[in-house]
């Protein structure tokens, strides 16, 4: 037994010397030895976990595609509702943030699972993906909508679709259906995204896809053909962020932890819920049949007045789209229009209001448009310096059509009941009580159609987006989700947050 273990290293050691004459254990291999050792160390030494990676680069890497729902570039800078969440949660974290923008959501999960990003955003949960990646319990659930054209046959359920659905690729709505309709017949196009699917319905190409609701209320804007046959019955899109998947090896428990805990605070403080407003609380309203009548007018009236509206944007700092959707709000864009409370002109100035706007004629649009912009900014800039941009255009715009007396009159309200006053979301609630008698009583102003100014704002906020968008390069960029605000170069922000987020620098293909 003995000769029997000696003898295959005796054989060994033979070989060795034929190997490296002369030395039975020549230096070529001790080397050898040493960087074998040296390897079996490192294989020994753990890779630190992702929250010291992030904590010591001061950097978090997240991964999502460019869209109006996720993350895009807006004329001031990126935008996006999951660029302001994960935004958030780097500021929390006290890093910059890194955007890395990927073609298509399995890129997202590669990118995760690579180590390229720590945190994959803009991902519904669905089977498929949670045995690749760990899912943060889901932040955002959103009814998906049948979407057809106009006087087509319209579905009411999912076997009326079978043979004229389409579907982009790597959604996990596909894999749904697959799992769960195996007779449905439906087709995958792997070169469109769901917003090129919407419009290929309105032009007629295809027949029908499903989408998220809050997309397709913001496309119906643009596509007045687009239409609503049913809602699915069954599922909702659970969006969640996606980390590395545990059985790769990955350790990342605390930035996992911590980002659960960041989203459901972000939830139950209210933050998603203003979020979810900021990009898509004001799409629905508008409608198709409004956003359709607003497109005519943008070629019949607008032309003649676009001008004055131009002019009065470079003097004042004020994108004229935004003024624009204002005066068709108020007037349609007619220059003789009054009303019974004696408010005149495409900006509807009241005589108190054109009188301190040194307006000498209501009538006569430039000074109209003129004048109404010094209004709005004059509001803006009166405002408390804690409402910040965005908010702060849409607590102007209520106070133009409601008065600003009765917007500080909502602040207070908000304030005694323990809510965030200086927030749209939140101000939008709060109006409509300034008709409840029991709310009147802790009014400086009284009574008020609060209503009326959250619909005023909500209407031209829809505007602008559709004016934004027909006045620009559709082609070539994502339709805006929402109002990209730049403070006035006439100093109406005077006072506002001057604290610069982190640094954002951006991997991408795409810019």
């Amino acid at each position: 037994m003995p000769d029997t273990i000696r003898g295959p290293g005796a054989g060994s050691r033979r070989r060795a010397s034929t190997l490296f004459p002369g030395r039975r254990f020549g230096p070529l291999f001790a080397l050898i030895v040493l960087i074998g050792a040296g390897a079996l160390m490192t294989t020994c030494v753990h890779r630190p976990d992702a929250l010291t990676q992030v904590q010591r680069s001061g950097v978090l890497r997240v991964a999502t595609i460019n869209s109006a729902r996720t993350y895009y570039l807006g004329p001031h800078g990126p935008k996006g509702f999951e660029y302001d969440l994960a935004r958030g949660f780097a500021q929390s974290l006290g890093v910059k943030l890194r955007m890395i923008i990927v073609p298509d959501r399995a890129a997202i999960i590669q990118a995760v699972n690579s180590g390229r990003a720590q945190i994959g955003a803009g991902l519904a949960i669905s089977p498929g993906r949670d045995t690749r990646v760990r899912f943060t319990p889901p932040y955002l659930s959103t009814p998906l909508d049948a979407v057809y054209r106009q006087h087509a046959s319209k579905p009411t359920k999912l076997a009326d679709l079978s043979g004229r659905l389409v579907l982009p690729d790597n959604t996990a709505l596909a894999a749904w259906l697959r799992r769960r309709h195996p007779d449905l017949q439906f087709t995958v196009d792997r070169t469109a995204n769901t917003e090129e699917l919407m419009a290929r319905i309105a032009h007629g190409d295809i027949d029908a896809t499903v989408a998220n609701a809050d997309l397709v209320a913001m496309n119906q804007r643009y596509y007045p053909k687009l239409r609503v046959g049913f809602t699915l019955k069954g599922v909702r899109q659970q969006m969640a962020w996606a980390f590395a998947g545990t059985a790769l090896g990955h350790r990342q428990d605390g930035l996992y932890n911590k980002a659960i805990a960041y989203l459901e605070q972000a939830r139950s403080k209210g933050r998603i819920k203003i979020l979810h407003n900021r990009y898509f609380g004001h799409a629905a309203r508008l409608g198709f049949v409004g956003g359709a009548e607003f497109a005519r007018q943008v070629k019949k009236r607008l032309p003649r007045w676009k001008h004055y509206f131009k002019k009065a944007g470079r003097k004042y700092g004020v994108d004229w789209r935004l003024l624009a959707a204002i005066g068709y709000q108020e007037s349609r864009w007619n220059a003789k229009a009054a009303s019974p409370t004696h408010v005149r002109g495409i900006m509807m100035l009241t005589r108190d209001t054109a009188q301190r706007m040194n307006v000498d004629n209501r009538s006569n649009p430039q000074q109209s448009i003129d004048g109404g912009t010094r209004y709005l900014l004059q509001l803006r800039k009166r405002l408390p310096k804690a409402v910040k941009p965005p908010d702060r255009t849409w607590f102007a715009l209520a106070a133009y059509n409601l008065g600003l007396g009765h917007v500080l009159d909502a602040r207070r309200l908000l304030k005694r009941a323990g809510r965030n006053p200086n927030v749209w979301v939140n101000l939008r609630d709060a109006l409509s009580w300034l008709s409840e008698k029991r709310y009147l009583q802790h009014t400086r102003y009284g009574y008020a159609q609060g209503k009326q100014a959250v619909a005023y704002v909500s209407d031209i906020r829809a505007y602008y987006d559709i004016l934004k968008w027909m006045t620009s390069d559709k082609k070539r960029q994502h339709k805006p989700a929402a109002l990209d605000e730049q403070p006035s170069a006439s100093g109406a922000d005077q006072g506002d947050d001057k604290n610069t987020p982190p640094d954002i620098s951006i991997t991408s293909p795409a810019f």
